[in-house]
């Protein structure tokens, strides 16, 4: 068994005791969260856009030039045009809710065809609110695959170019 179907088998049994979704809101937004799937799985950045809040936190953990807290709208989208950009991928596997939050699990890859590639089972814990993703945190299972990734295929500008504001 690879390591990503162990990683996978494991978190499957781990939330399989967990209870089945709590009622009609419940259901209303998992729904959400897999239409949001769907959105973003046509390659187009700016169709996730209709499903966030406007004030949305969108948090990437890492130490790389994607990581961070992305703020509002417009910073969410531009994260989602560089994932684009790299090919990023995501499958969802598994989805629970209770109150306001849903928590799915997927598989996130991306095969640009040079250097480190990535492929591995995130998490992503979602609160809603008013019928919107008003926050996600995002978790992964290899910090370090993530970050070899992200600092190969999104390069900082040299200076003084990434120091410069655009006015």
């Amino acid at each position: 068994m690879t390591r990503l179907a162990s990683l996978a088998a494991g978190a499957l049994l781990a939330v399989s005791a967990a209870p089945a979704s709590g009622g009609p809101q419940e259901d209303r937004n998992i729904q959400l969260i897999k239409d949001y799937y769907a959105a973003y799985a046509t390659g187009n950045p700016e169709a996730v856009r209709p499903f966030l809040a406007p004030d949305i936190v969108w948090r990437i953990p890492g130490h790389h030039p994607l990581a961070g807290d992305k703020r509002g709208p417009e910073e969410v989208v531009a994260f989602f045009r560089g994932l684009a950009d790299g090919k990023f991928k995501a499958e969802p596997i598994f989805f629970q809710a209770q109150g306001d939050l849903v928590v799915d699990i997927h598989r996130g890859w991306s095969n640009v065809g040079s250097g480190p590639e990535i492929d591995q089972l995130y998490a992503l814990m979602f609160r809603i609110k008013d019928g919107k993703i008003a926050e996600a945190q995002n978790f992964l299972t290899d910090m370090y695959q993530s970050d070899a990734f992200y600092w190969t295929h999104y390069p900082l500008k040299p200076l003084p170019g990434r120091l410069a504001h655009d006015r």
